[in-house]
């Protein structure tokens, strides 16, 4: 249902919004160490940066 929601989203300009459910299993209880945790890329959006934010990705990001 979330999925659909988000998908349905399109702005008044015509940007339309994809999104697709991720099925993958990931391992639970990997622990973030703070220093790990204070070089993530977060981007707080100025309306309402706790909700809307983006992150950036680091030099070391593989994407597979």
């Amino acid at each position: 249902m979330i999925v659909n929601l988000i998908a349905a989203t399109k702005t008044k300009a015509g940007l339309q919004v994809k999104s697709r459910l991720d099925t993958r299993k990931y391992p639970k209880g990997v622990k973030v160490s703070k220093e790990e945790y204070a070089t993530i890329r977060l981007n707080a959006d100025p309306f309402h940066g706790e909700w809307n934010y983006s992150i950036s990705p680091t030099k070391e990001t593989v994407i597979s």
